[in-house]
């Protein structure tokens, strides 16, 4: 599915434009056991809780593909004999009104997801009438496609704490005790795709809400195949995958390089409008390598390397390997940060025998707030560097003892990364 046909899908989510009639699920304890089992009608709801409940429901289609969405495709021979998929199939054709289909699909959830806290399965059904468009998006009317499909979320229950509240009825403050919460789904999935704004019985979406934890346990268990690398990880084998690939190249320069080269080509291709999303292979992985600098000696045994550090994944969106919003140097003490298209202000210096990262400083610099004047021409923040010095895109910065984000703009105007 593309970016465009998951926002058509997810405006489905909408109390006056959704066919959703009831929401199905159960309640689950930290011990694996169904507490309560409901089916609600939606239109018995008020109009914030089909708001809040709709949220819920449309989370697994929200997100990026191979970020927080994987795509799930079914083989030939699973969709013809495998189990998993005619779970799936029965229960869209039952339009979740078999309660003993629901049984199994609660069940296999519940063996294969880990977790310390009580939650929600949460199931609805969609019957969409899918509008037939022309060239420049004018709707021109139904066509005789119908997409019918369900989608399910798992929400944990979240315990929020007592409070002091105060009551406008009677001008006075009263205890606001704990209580049951339900959070944003920690996975969900949707079945079948919409794909060319068309059925696909032959893949799913499944979301996560963690980069880090893909639930191959649940991959496996309801779609009979193997969860893709977390997005998190990708990263982190990437930077390995560059260091010891060219490590006689990796410099300042060259990480500098590779990391605006892969965000240009992020950039060029949300510009293009390209519905399909960009991604790597280990061609165009070793072509930027190649282009930044890096030797083609160091580089005779990339292939087995990408192989060995991605396994099975062959293609990897570049949102997941470099972060196109942020550039970061750091050593064990220090953390700059800049906006990418502002990297140039920095540089890696050898002063008299000693590393520095340099940060240009032309005006709007201040300390704590406030606003500071250097004596002297083209000024410059030094920072010397330990041999723990490393460049980087990473986002957890907690452990550092000082921060300091650098901009073209004014302190006022500064962007957040």
């Amino acid at each position: 599915m593309t970016d465009k046909e998951f926002a058509e899908i997810k405006r489905r989510f909408k109390p006056e434009k959704s066919n959703i009639t009831n929401v199905r699920g159960c309640y689950v304890s930290t011990t694996k056991e169904i507490l309560s089992k409901f089916k609600i009608p939606v239109a018995v709801l008020p109009d914030e809780q089909k708001e809040w409940l709709f949220k819920l429901l449309k989370k697994p289609i929200t997100g990026s593909v191979g970020r927080n969405l994987m795509n799930i495709e079914f083989s030939a021979d699973q969709v013809s004999r495998g189990e998993e998929h005619k779970l799936l199939s029965d229960i869209r054709e039952s339009e979740l009104e078999n309660e003993e289909l629901l049984t199994s699909l609660y069940e296999k959830i519940i063996a294969s997801f880990a977790t310390d806290e009580n939650y929600l399965i949460l199931l609805a059904f969609d019957r969409y009438d899918v509008p037939s468009f022309s060239k420049n998006d004018e709707d021109i009317g139904d066509s005789s496609e119908i997409f019918r499909y369900f989608v399910c979320s798992v929400c944990p229950i979240k315990m929020t704490k007592t409070a002091l509240g105060f009551s406008t009825a009677d001008n006075t403050f009263r205890n606001i005790g704990a209580d049951a919460a339900v959070a944003a789904p920690e996975i969900g999935f949707m079945f079948p795709c919409f794909d060319d704004r068309r059925t696909n019985i032959y893949n799913a979406v499944f979301y996560s809400k963690s980069t880090s934890e893909n639930h191959p346990e649940v991959v496996e268990t309801l779609f009979g195949a193997t969860a893709q690398m977390p997005a998190q990880e990708q990263k982190e084998t990437f930077r390995s995958l560059v260091s010891t690939a060219a490590p006689e190249s990796c410099s300042y320069e060259f990480v500098q390089s590779v990391h605006d080269m892969i965000t240009d080509m992020i950039t060029e291709h949300k510009e293009s409008k390209d519905p399909e999303p960009l991604m790597f292979d280990k061609n165009d992985v070793r072509r930027v390598l190649t282009t930044c600098g890096a030797q083609e000696e160091e580089l005779a045994d990339f292939d087995d390397k990408f192989t060995t550090g991605f396994g099975d994944t062959t293609e990897i969106p570049p949102q997941n390997i470099i972060d196109p919003k942020q550039f970061e140097l750091k050593n064990s003490y220090v953390s700059i940060k800049v906006d990418p298209q502002y990297s140039f202000m920095l540089n890696a210096k050898v002063i008299d025998g000693v590393k520095y990262i340099m940060v240009r400083a032309d005006e709007g610099v201040e300390v704590n707030g406030i606003s500071i004047r250097f004596e002297g021409e083209a000024p410059a923040i030094r920072i010397p560097l330990d041999d723990g010095s490393e460049l980087s895109e990473i986002e957890d910065t907690a452990k550092t003892t000082a921060v300091y984000q650098a901009s073209a703009q004014p302190a006022e105007e500064t962007v957040s990364t």
